[in-house]
């Protein structure tokens, strides 16, 4: 080889595996010929006929962790499905079968260069907005695959649960799945709490039909291959089935009970006597809250805490935990090792930890399903951890993992997984990490759906005195510093000049950082008198902040969105609310400007609110004034 060249080409890297798995096998067979010396002083044991193992013959022909046996597929055979294999299967074998077209120069260079063409396209009750390889053309609705996707033996027992769900309901899941049996990229930035359970059964079902698919192909190609041994004969050529490593679906989540959440979803499609939950006890003791326990979320009077608050953080908030499920024909194993599990639960953090931890994401090179739910409370968490997850998927492994390479996918190999990799994104609202992640970083050649919703203004009081105040910026780069300049030297003085704004006044900062910013800039103003709410605050910060500021001994009162998110306090004493830009969440828009109105004798006319806003705030702001109103915000900004 050239000593120029790139050492870390998908091609010498494969060489190099290549190599270090052969110099592992030949090490294995040379420590098998040799027996160990026996050990003088080993114990005599006497083995029962029961202990014997007997030879598990041709038809049990496997390597050690990528293939499947008899008993470890989901779903038992294709023969006994209704619906013709050929048309359950196509669709999988079109986009991840080994001679995939999907893969060809030509549609890596349409991705890698983004020529996608866009159009909006009505799926039943869904705004879609298709994004399509410019050499593509088929039509958006020739796309959608039929239900007949699904395999019968679970797509039988999922239509008799549908049968009890509203219509509404029961369309949008089959809408869903219709877009996702298609494999393309799904976005959906607009799931409602009332969809949520919903939506998360019906990524679930396709999650299970993919590792269903895939197993039954591993194990059909066992039988031929055993077939060929049995008789004497060149084994079939054409048996490539499976990638780098067992896993195939990667579910992130913010929570531990977010786990379990999906945990009941997934298993409502095994349901007992016929399929088993192993290690149940051990994950409910992890994942659920002690016995003892008492959740204060959950046991509340309605309308103790808002909605959304109580089905984000109620059960184990934990954030730090990985989960390897196998599943089997009987059961669905919990717990199991990373490399012989077919889908991983995991938060960011936990999965961070364990790659760097172990020096390896191996794991996470052969994913062919990726799920992110819950983003809102993702990006609370910490975004950078979601970016390392998905920087080390789908890369080639630093090593083998016992893989028979002449079963792995051709695309595999050539370190273009990526490019067939499925990913759905769930959020109950856009923000711009998720549509940068969307539109730059997901590279599935079948295409890409984002969902789009119609935004209603939030209601508040007519007579407050509310004014969304722009300021100027060309690039988002700058758009911090024009932002903290703007506060800093136009708004900031205007408010301390007024006798009735330089008091009372809570100013709310989305962002961590443009909150660390502006509290510094309060610290060095020795004439400013104020408090804090963030969430490094103690519970004894959090009082003594409340009441100085109830009480008037401190006039301003800064809190962090990431404070409100966790902590959702309702705050007395105010009068005036500054926003620094809008935030994330739209009902904690909604939210500040009621609490104003906790305390006794306050009119809507003793209430003043301000929005610093620019073009960049278009998708926060569209969330509070409406789809409609906001291109009246931004239309002189553009």
């Amino acid at each position: 080889m050239d000593l120029g060249e790139n050492v870390n080409t998908p091609t010498t890297r494969l060489l190099t595996l290549l190599n270090v798995s052969a110099l592992k096998s030949r090490k294995r067979t040379r420590d098998e010929d040799s027996p160990a010396p026996e050990k003088l002083n080993k114990r005599k044991t006497v083995k029962l006929v029961e202990d014997v193992t007997s030879d598990p013959g041709p038809s049990m022909l496997c390597d050690r962790t990528n293939n499947a046996t008899d008993d470890e597929v989901l779903g038992g055979n294709e023969e006994n499905d209704d619906v013709d294999p050929q048309d359950i299967t196509s669709a999988y074998e079109q986009h991840y079968g080994p001679n995939t077209e999907l893969v060809s120069d030509a549609s890596r260079s349409s991705v890698d260069q983004r020529r996608w063409t866009s159009s909006r396209e009505k799926v039943g009750k869904l705004t879609t907005v298709f994004s399509l390889r410019n050499e593509d053309n088929t039509p958006p609705s020739k796309k959608l695959a039929k239900k007949t996707a699904i395999s019968e033996r679970l797509r039988g027992p999922f239509q008799a649960r549908q049968s009890k769900q509203s219509s509404d309901q029961k369309q949008i899941q089959d809408n869903l799945l219709s877009i996702l049996s298609a494999h393309l990229d799904l976005y959906n930035p607009a799931l409602s709490l009332e969809d949520h359970r919903s939506v998360q059964d019906v990524v679930a079902l396709h999650a299970l039909d993919h590792v269903t698919k895939k197993r039954r192909r591993v194990l059909k190609n066992n039988e031929r291959l055993a077939h060929a041994k049995a008789a004497s004969v060149s084994p079939p050529e054409d048996v490539q089935d499976q990638g780098f490593t067992r896993p195939s679906v990667l579910v992130l989540l913010p929570f531990r009970s977010s786990a379990l959440a999906w945990l009941d979803a997934l298993t409502t499609h095994t349901p007992s006597p016929a399929y088993q939950i192993e290690n149940h006890s051990r994950f409910l003791s992890e994942y659920a809250l002690p016995p003892d326990a008492v959740d204060k979320l959950a046991v509340a009077e309605p309308g103790t805490y808002p909605r959304d608050h109580v089905e984000t953080f109620k059960g184990n908030v934990d954030d730090n935990f990985r989960l390897g499920i196998k599943l089997t024909r009987k059961s669905v194993k919990l717990f199991a090792d990373f490399y012989g599990c077919d889908i991983i639960f995991a938060s960011p953090l936990g999965l961070r930890m364990s790659i760097e931890k172990e020096k390896s994401a191996d794991f996470l090179s052969s994913i062919e399903i990726l799920v992110i739910d819950q983003m809102n409370a993702l990006t609370m968490q910490n975004w950078e951890h979601v970016q390392y997850v998905l920087s080390n998927m789908n890369n080639l492994p630093k090593d083998s993992h016992d893989a028979d390479f002449s079963r792995i996918k051709p695309w595999y190999l050539d370190g273009h997984s990526a490019y067939l990799r499925q990913s759905i994104l769930l959020s109950p609202f856009e923000m711009p990490e998720l549509r940068a992640l969307f539109n730059t970083t997901l590279k599935n050649a079948a295409g890409k759906v984002r969902v789009e919703k119609i935004w209603p203004a939030i209601q508040v009081p007519e007579s407050i005195d509310q004014m969304f105040v722009p300021f100027d910026c060309a690039n988002p780069k700058d758009e911090p510093e024009k932002r903290f300049a703007y506060f800093t030297t136009q708004l900031l003085p205007k408010l301390l000049k007024s006798a009735v704004q330089s008091a009372n006044t809570v100013i709310f900062i989305p962002s961590s950082f443009d909150f660390i910013r502006v509290h510094n800039h309060f610290r060095k103003q020795s004439s400013l008198s104020f408090t804090v709410l963030s969430e490094y605050s103690t519970n004894q910060d959090i009082s003594r902040a409340r009441e100085t500021f109830f009480s008037g001994k401190k006039a301003f009162l800064l809190v962090s969105e990431r404070f409100h998110f966790y902590r959702r306090y309702k705050i007395r004493g105010i009068r005036n609310l500054i926003f620094y830009g809008p935030p994330e969440h739209p009902q904690f828009f909604s939210e500040f400007l009621s609490f104003p109105f906790l305390d006794d004798g306050v009119e809507a006319s003793d209430v003043m609110s301000k929005v610093i806003y620019s073009k960049y705030d278009k998708f926060r702001l569209e969330r509070i004034v409406g789809t409609k109103g906001v291109k009246g915000l931004v239309e002189g900004l553009l």
